[in-house]
């Protein structure tokens, strides 16, 4: 998908094209559109480092108790217990 933006000054300093992206990425993860896998990849950037930019904004991780539950099912079933 392409989104064109037309040169709009949308603020003070000017909106970079890759601000608007990781802006964008973030919109779409904390509104529960796209995983976080996918969210870094719109933003271009490693899972890491939009973990870091999520953690930086404040935006909570989408990891439910049910998450956490099948990840622990998965550690014991790897585990042998």
């Amino acid at each position: 998908m392409t989104i064109e933006l037309p040169d709009v000054n949308l603020g003070s300093p000017p909106l970079t094209s890759e601000q608007a992206r990781l802006d964008f990425a973030v919109g779409l993860y904390s509104g529960r559109h796209a995983s976080l896998g996918r969210a870094a990849k719109v933003a271009g950037m490693p899972k890491v480092l939009f973990i870091r930019e999520l953690g930086a904004r404040g935006v909570c991780r989408n990891y439910t108790v049910e998450d956490a539950l099948q990840d622990i099912e998965t550690v014991r079933q790897r585990l042998g217990k």
